[in-house]
């Protein structure tokens, strides 16, 4: 099976679920995650439709994704992995969203220069029930935060980010995640 193969295998999937539960399948966007693939492997997905990826690490898309948007105008591009406060500027200048923004020390830390730049769409803030200090997480305790960021530092943020646990019910994170989205007026919600 090709990278192809299963990009439309999964977008079928997407369509099913979305499909089944009275969802709209447009209304759903698939970020293909390209972390340790080379930018080569990426264009057989961009000559296949897809423009929506993720990466964890912001050197790593610094060194990948300029020529390819330098091809694929159309590109956006994710920061789906930790931020540390002193990638914050780089951050910015290579993504088009922020899914990472996930506790205060980064939102303090964020350049003001920068805070209203119109290509950081969205932050979201990483939440999961069960943390660990590998991963640090906007606790369920902790369900003020994307609004005390918004508010307390002005970054915008229209959205939430969870990976669950591998070895748990990913539901009751969806759920909390779609609880506290709610509660802050956010819409968008990214759960890997």
């Amino acid at each position: 099976m090709t990278i192809v193969d299963r990009l439309t295998a999964t977008r079928d999937a997407i369509d099913r679920a979305a499909r089944d539960c009275g969802r709209d399948p447009a209304g759903v966007a698939l970020v293909c995650v390209t972390k340790t693939f080379p930018g080569e492997d990426v264009v057989p997905l961009l000559e296949a439709g897809q423009r929506v990826f993720g990466e964890n690490r912001v050197q790593e898309a610094r060194g990948k994704w300029p020529p390819l948007r330098e091809r694929y105008l159309d590109i956006e591009l994710h920061l789906i992995g930790p931020l540390q406060s002193n990638k914050a500027r780089e951050a910015v200048e290579t993504f088009d969203v922020i899914e990472s923004v996930d506790r205060e020390k980064i939102a303090r830390r964020w350049p003001r220069r920068w805070r209203g730049k119109a290509s950081i769409r969205a932050c979201s803030c990483r939440s999961t029930l069960a943390t660990s200090r590998k991963r640090p997480a906007c606790r369920p305790r902790g369900r003020r935060l994307p609004r005390g960021v918004r508010d307390k530092y002005g970054l915008k943020i229209d959205g939430l980010m969870c990976v669950p646990p591998v070895d748990q019910q990913v539901s009751p994170h969806f759920m909390l995640l779609a609880d506290i989205a709610a509660r802050n007026g956010l819409s968008a919600l990214s759960m890997g």
